[in-house]
């Protein structure tokens, strides 16, 4: 039997550190702002991809944000796509939306 491993439960290759979030901490990964472009086209789960200068709102937050602002968590066996405001509200990616859509 093979098995299927998708680019979101690879670690990637960047240092992580701890960040404070409701019951505890997770580890955000570090990534330098001339990689986060690479990061985002691999990890980001719908069609198109944004731009990082994008605006999305964090529906949980009911805030904006550059897309260029994003985190990424890693869990066991998976990474997470989140905005800047998931230590607050828990914001991942399926809670962006596009600022200029309908």
């Amino acid at each position: 039997m093979k098995t299927v491993t998708y680019p979101h439960e690879l670690p990637l290759p960047y240092p992580t550190r701890p960040i404070k979030v409701e019951g505890g901490y997770v580890d955000a990964y570090i990534i330098p702002e001339e990689k986060k472009g690479e990061v985002l086209k691999l990890l980001y789960p719908f069609i198109p991809v944004p731009s990082l200068d994008a605006e999305m709102l964090d529906i949980h937050e009911d805030k904006t944000f550059k897309v260029r602002e994003f985190m990424v968590l890693r869990s066991p066996g998976m990474n997470w796509l989140v905005s800047p405001y998931y230590p607050n509200s828990g914001g991942t990616v399926i809670d962006w939306w596009d600022t200029e859509e309908d």
